[in-house]
């Protein structure tokens, strides 16, 4: 009887690996403070990191390409009729390929470029994007009879790496310490920070990169008694934005208009430790100092389920929603191990498994990736990043395998699948020189493909290290089951809609040809007349039966309280007023008669 030993699955070879020192942002003074965040947020256009700063908090937004002109030298050769384009960039990659000239006077060159006629028999410059004209060369060392070259310049996005400079522009309009920053998963230029000053900022970053310090953020929403510890967009509809603080509240905001629309009070009653949407953002699931699992339904201000001591130590917790709904937790047990566990939300009695890792005491902070199910855990103060496949068959959580450097991390950002160049693909090269050109050719047998499939940014002491997450395939073509259909920029849901009950599923894009950026939309801040809204209120709730609620009617009594507080201060204040004027007079009168 056949008996399988090893475990099938395409993921078993996934290849941890550092980029190289030039692609890596140094000099970076990343943030000291004592809070178990990630540091860092990263999209497909920037990568944002906390960093220390005097006099308030602050932290980078760096754009991860730039535009910039690339000269390509031209060469085409009268015995294998070819033309060489080296030292190509697309997407900041830099590509090294070779068009092969056909007897039609057709060029094919990278898979992704269409094919280009020339009508003569030599092709014409112009053809390709240049006006400059072709002249005649020598050989050199390549071996062919060169008859005609040409310079190109070509505008392309080259990737911005190196040493950042100690005045390059921060955003920093926080007056304590920011302790989380997260992106709008639906506009790549709007990124959401919480501070020890207990309020929460949302910015918009210029299309192309700071040019100047950014201290006026868009909107700021005001609502924590104490420092506010996690942010964190809502996953499908646009503008709305979750906040949770020290002082144990978790805020729901409708950015868009700048109003606290729930406030989850009295349901955690010591510090909460993370906060994450599911999959369609219909659920939250938190986790607390008191050791207790909480999925909550922010709408109707309730606990669905709970769960005591999910795990038994006294360090951190986290807790992440999977994609088929399930529950993924990282914690210590009774004696400081750390542990990793799966949870059914439907029946949280018992994990569906339960693993212990190490005796490390750094908190666990875990990354999901929905399309291909694997957990990535990378430990604060850990050189390591250790990587896990969940899936229906025992043991349910299957390591895959680990990532391990000689430097320690502080923190970690993770780059959103769309921001992947899934085209790419690392082949071994050769280098040689004529002289003139630095030529690169392809070794045209014997490749070595590796397929990114996740990409994170490693946060050191002074320092910020891309690391590239690759399977390894025989094939350079797209690869449908490492890239399914996934979450794009678009948001299923307005805020209004969603506030009002709706769901709804992320809209998936295709990756097969490549994530191409569309334009974003200024964030527009509307904030509605408190005066305005009090009538509106009061008709809502005199409409409103008592068994139906609106999901918005406590923040707006709140708000109705508030002004009435407002109010009858402002009539103090007027008596006070005119008790002084009388005062005033009788006093003048007196000094008057003195006088006399």
């Amino acid at each position: 009887m056949f008996r399988r030993v090893v475990r099938q699955s395409k993921f078993r070879h996934v290849f941890g690996q550092a980029v190289k020192n030039d692609q890596c942002y140094d000099d970076i003074r990343v943030s000291r403070v004592t809070w178990d965040s990630s540091f860092c947020a990263v999209n497909p256009k920037f990568v944002a990191i906390i960093i220390e700063a005097s006099g308030g908090g602050a932290f980078l937004v760096l754009p991860l390409h730039k535009l910039a002109a690339t000269k390509l030298n031209c060469v085409w050769t009268e015995s294998n009729c070819c033309l060489i384009l080296p030292n190509l960039y697309s997407n900041g990659l830099l590509l090294h390929w070779r068009a092969l000239l056909t007897e039609d006077f057709t060029i094919y060159g990278h898979s992704e470029l269409s094919p280009v006629s020339f009508p003569e028999p030599f092709p014409p410059c112009a053809a390709i994007g240049c006006e400059k004209g072709w002249g005649p060369v020598d050989s050199g060392s390549m071996g062919d009879s060169v008859v005609l070259m040409c310079a190109l310049d070509i505008l392309n996005q080259v990737e911005v790496t190196g040493r950042i400079d100690k005045s390059y522009p921060t955003v920093c309009g926080h007056t304590g310490p920011v302790l989380d920053i997260d992106w709008c998963p639906h506009n790549d230029q709007v990124i959401a920070s919480g501070s020890e000053d207990c309020t929460v900022m949302v910015w918009q970053i210029p299309e192309n990169g700071l040019a100047l310090p950014l201290s006026e953020p868009a909107v700021v929403l005001e609502g924590h008694s104490k420092r506010v510890g996690i942010v964190s967009w809502h996953p499908t509809a646009r503008n709305v934005l979750l906040s949770a603080g020290c002082d144990n509240l978790i805020i729901v905001w409708n950015v868009g208009t700048g109003e606290a629309m729930i406030n989850l009070e009295d349901m955690h009653q010591d510090m909460i430790y993370s906060v994450c949407w599911n999959h369609n953002g219909s659920l939250i699931c938190t986790t607390s100092k008191d050791k207790k699992i909480r999925v909550i339904d922010p709408r109707k201000e309730k606990i669905t389920v709970e769960k005591d001591k999910a795990h038994e130590g006294a360090r951190p917790m986290r807790a992440i929603f999977l994609s088929d709904g399930k529950i993924f937790t990282t914690g210590f047990s009774r004696m400081s191990e750390r542990q990793v566990a799966l949870w059914n939300p439907q029946n949280m009695d018992e994990p569906i498994a339960l693993h212990e890792l190490d005796s490390s005491n750094g908190v666990l902070l875990p990354f999901y990736d929905p399309d291909t199910n694997v957990v990535y855990l990378c430990g604060k103060g850990d050189s390591s990043i250790r990587y896990f496949e969940v899936t229906e068959e025992t043991p349910y959580v299957h390591f895959l395998n680990t990532y391990s450097s000689k430097e320690p991390q502080r923190g970690m950002g993770y780059m959103p699948k769309r921001g992947l160049d899934v085209n790419k693909c690392e082949i071994s090269r050769s280098h040689f020189n004529d002289g003139n050109t630095d030529w690169t050719c392809i070794q045209s047998q014997k490749f070595k493909r590796q397929k990114l499939i996740d990409r994170f940014y490693k946060l050191q002491e002074r320092k910020c290290e891309p690391i590239i997450m690759t399977v390894p395939r025989k094939s350079d073509l797209f690869q449908d089951d490492l890239y399914p259909d996934t979450a794009g920029p678009d948001a299923a849901l307005e805020a209004e809609d969603w506030f009002e009950g709706k769901n709804a599923d992320p809209i998936l894009i295709s990756l097969k040809h490549g994530y191409i950026p569309g334009k974003n939309r200024d964030l527009k801040v509307v904030k509605k007349n408190f005066l305005d809204n009090k009538l509106a209120v009061k008709k809502k709730v005199e409409n409103a039966g008592p068994g139906n609620k609106p999901a918005s009617s406590t923040p707006s009594i709140q708000n109705e309280a508030k002004l009435d507080e407002i109010l009858k201060e402002i009539r103090t204040l007027k008596d006070l007023i005119g008790s002084q004027d009388k005062r005033v007079a009788k006093l003048e009168e007196q000094m008057s008669k003195i006088a006399i």
